[in-house]
């Protein structure tokens, strides 16, 4: 079967930083640099935006990629408002959302999300997709985000493949074995 080639939508750099901080509220990560806006820094090690959640939203296989601008847009509208009710004032030379610090944008999140809210829906599908990103490398082949050192598989103890590419197990889950192997299975594990 040929693989179908993956597309990645461009998107502008206030659409980017905003769905950096997003993602990071999400699943948190160290800063990546000292002036990084986007990423709070309230973790230690990797999380959502540099194991990739960006890359992962901006693939046309998830289905919102044509949509981010407009979720950017809209999430750093609810930051606005977000920030008048709560009597705040921003930093306004950073996009709305990015301006939050991490407890706001959790608290906006939270409302976000929240049953019976109208946008619920799209603000549940971003932090899905954020946390793919992180838990299951979907974006990557999961040989390659392992040696790259993806901090979500590295951090579930996701072990590097066999020589050939292939996993396998060297101790048996229940401790001993359940079956034997059928004698018609080849000597790559296939029945024939």
């Amino acid at each position: 079967m040929q693989r179908v080639p993956e597309q990645r939508v461009d998107i502008g750099a206030e659409a980017t930083v905003t769905l950096e901080a997003y993602a990071d509220t999400i699943v948190p990560g160290e800063k990546r640099w000292p002036g990084d806006h986007a990423v709070a820094g309230v973790s230690t090690g990797g999380g959502a935006v540099t194991a990739g959640a960006l890359e992962l939203l901006r693939w046309d296989a998830t289905g919102i990629h044509d949509g981010l601008e407009d979720l950017a847009g809209r999430v750093n509208d609810h930051a606005r408002t977000y920030a008048e009710q709560t009597g705040l004032t921003p930093d306004a030379s950073l996009p709305p959302f990015v301006a939050l610090d991490y407890d706001d944008r959790v608290r906006l999140i939270q409302e976000l999300t929240t049953p019976g809210h109208p946008e619920k829906d799209f603000w549940v599908l971003l932090s899905l997709f954020c946390n793919m990103a992180y838990d299951s490398a979907a974006h990557l082949h999961t040989a390659q985000a392992l040696d790259a050192g993806h901090p979500g598989l590295t951090a579930m103890g996701i072990t590097q493949p066999d020589a050939d590419d292939l996993w396998r197990f060297q101790e048996f889950g229940y401790g001993r074995q359940l079956a034997a192997h059928h004698p018609d299975t080849t000597p790559t594990g296939s029945p024939a």
